[in-house]
């Protein structure tokens, strides 16, 4: 799946969580309906870490991503938990937000502000 044109919100540090996995969560801001915009938070793991270190909250990037799910019972409680995750494996720059475009971005209409 992809997220297009969408706004770089926030960036949070790797996480080691055990030896054999590492993550690194991110927010971006989706505005498909300008009124109802929505913040989305997708993970980077494991050789995919690091992969939106090259930009900051603000860029407008590009996201391919992978949905996960795992369901996991709890031993002592047979308690069945469904878990749901959004894994990033690519993040490029927006195509139209070059900054030798002065930073314009030609998937929004201007503003005459």
């Amino acid at each position: 799946m992809e997220l297009k044109n969408v706004k770089i919100e926030v960036i949070n540090e790797p996480q080691v969580i055990s030896e054999n996995f590492t993550k690194q969560e991110f927010v971006v801001l989706y505005e498909e309906n300008p009124q109802y915009p929505q913040f989305i938070k997708l993970e980077l793991v494991n050789k995919s870490v690091g992969r939106i270190d090259e930009y900051r909250p603000g860029d407008y990037v590009d996201v391919t991503f992978d949905i996960k799910g795992k369901k996991y019972i709890d031993k002592k409680t047979e308690e069945t938990k469904y878990f749901t995750s959004l894994q990033a494996w690519r993040v490029n720059k927006a195509v139209g937000t070059d900054e030798s475009y002065g930073g314009i971005n030609f998937n929004e209409p201007p503003s005459f502000e």
